[in-house]
Order: C-alpha cells, then structure tokens, then sequence
C-alpha cells in the first residue's frame, strides 16, 4: 500500500495537526514540533511538507479569520482528511509491526557487562 506512505517529517507535521486539532496553522505547528520535539523546524521545510501534504490529498486548508496582528491577512488553518487519516493508521500500524518483529534480547541494555 505505497500511496499511504508517509516519510517521517510528513508523519510529524501530521500527528501535530492532530494533537492542535482545529488550531493547527504554520506557526501553531513548528512551535508544538519544536515544543513536543525539542527539534528545530524551519519554516520553508514545514511549507514544503504542508504543500506536499495537501497535493497528496492528506490535508486540506482554510483561511480564519484576518487579524490586526497579520496586517489583515487571515492564517492558513489545516486539517486532515479522510485519506490522511488513513495514512496515519497506515503508518502507525506499520511501525507497530516493525516493532513486535524485534526480538526482546535486541534492544536489551546489559549495563556494567
């Protein structure tokens, strides 16, 4: 099932449009990543994602309200669709497998050995 692949900054800006749920613009989400992370994010890599997300079908956007603060210009407020909803559940399952595959002596820590 390749067209539900996520890579994993895609994966990120994703799962935080979901945790800020319907507060999600550019700025909301670099900081929670940032925030949730400890990771640094420019803003021409989150636009790219979030572009490359949206011509995928796994966002889509709508512009709020115009504020003072942006000279009149309303945020870009984003949104996963159905099709990114299953891109996650995809990923997520995915992993987990990947996950349960390990066998337990791998990621075992022997510590003074």
């Amino acid at each position: 099932m390749k067209k539900y692949q996520l890579g994993e900054f895609e994966e990120i800006v994703v799962l935080t449009i979901a945790i800020l749920n319907n507060k999600a613009y550019s700025v909301s989400i670099k900081d929670e990543i940032e925030f949730r992370l400890s990771r640094s994010v420019s803003m021409g890599a989150l636009h790219t994602a979030l572009r490359r997300l949206e011509d995928k079908g796994y966002l889509k956007s709508f512009a709020g309200e115009a504020t003072e603060e942006r000279a009149g210009r309303p945020k870009r407020y984003f949104e996963i669709t159905a099709l990114g909803k299953k891109a996650l559940q995809y990923s997520k399952a995915s992993r987990d497998e990947l996950w349960k595959a390990i066998p337990k002596t791998v990621l075992q820590i022997n510590i003074g050995g």
